[in-house]
């Protein structure tokens, strides 16, 4: 078989498709080829709806499965929505895997504090079916997930059985919420130094609004965290995938290509300029 085609969508079908919020859904589509199943957590692939349009979308599924894909997506414009309406047997383009993954290797010895904010926590899904498969070559591992409201919440009942785990903490919290609410309400950032963990010895994988991982990245350096340590997942209008267009430049970079897993120090001074 001649090799991949980067540049051409390859037909698959979607093999199931679950509801996750009242605008989200997860879908398990085929991989394609076996040169094409492999992904590191934190990649993309280009999702593409004939007759639609084509949009990025990370990968939200666990990274050792290779017979399918996993891709969670809410219906906030013409692609996107017509991706969550895609029924069972329904064909699909993608392509890809393209972009920088989480630096899981890196990070083997290290305690590990995962923040995620509203979707986020999709990117950050195959981290934590990868650490929790390779759980003793990784410290102290932190779960921070904030998001708008209880019902807001992506995958309850995964969280519910992560938070079950004696090697696994996780905090989730909401930004406001009825008397009913038994947990947290707050913002993310805010929780940030009640996590308690080893500064020198912690590495910090951000992913959600931008806004929410900038000021997080502030509290976790103001908790003693190095700049080199916190890396953030971005998400760009990225159209070519391959840094040819120029839709996703973000200052100097290229989210498609350079990241979208990009060391903090790299983004420090690019998150806090307006409309960038």
């Amino acid at each position: 078989m001649p090799p991949p085609d980067f540049m051409m969508p390859m037909p698959v079908k979607v093999m199931q498709r679950r509801q996750e919020l009242a605008t989200t859904w997860t879908l398990d589509v085929e991989t394609g080829p076996d040169e094409l199943a492999a992904f590191t957590p934190g990649q993309f692939n280009m999702l593409y709806v004939f007759g639609v349009g084509e949009i990025p979308v990370s990968f939200s599924g666990d990274p050792a499965g290779r017979d399918r894909h996993c891709f969670t997506v809410r219906a906030v414009g013409p692609v996107s929505r017509a991706l969550t309406e895609l029924p069972i047997a329904a064909s699909l383009g993608k392509r890809g895997p393209y972009g920088t993954g989480w630096p899981l290797a890196a990070a083997e010895g290290a305690d590990l504090a995962l923040i995620a904010g509203g979707l986020g926590l999709a990117p950050l899904r195959p981290v934590l079916y990868h650490v929790l498969r390779y759980r003793q070559r990784y410290g102290r591992i932190t779960l921070l997930y904030g998001t708008r409201s209880p019902s807001d919440i992506l995958f309850r009942d995964e969280l519910d059985g992560w938070r079950r785990r004696q090697d696994l903490e996780v905090r989730v919290t909401v930004d406001h919420a009825g008397s009913e609410w038994p947990g947290q309400v707050g913002v993310v950032p805010a929780l940030v130094p009640t996590l308690g963990f080893d500064a020198s010895n912690t590495v910090a994988f951000l992913c959600g609004p931008e806004v929410m991982m900038r000021l997080t990245a502030s509290a976790l350096l103001d908790a003693g965290l190095a700049p080199a340590g916190i890396y953030l997942s971005m998400e760009r209008n990225m159209k070519c995938a391959l840094g040819h267009c120029g839709h996703c430049q973000f200052g100097g970079v290229f989210v498609c290509k350079d990241g979208p897993v990009l060391p903090y120090p790299r983004l420090r001074g690019l998150l806090s300029l307006q409309e960038l």
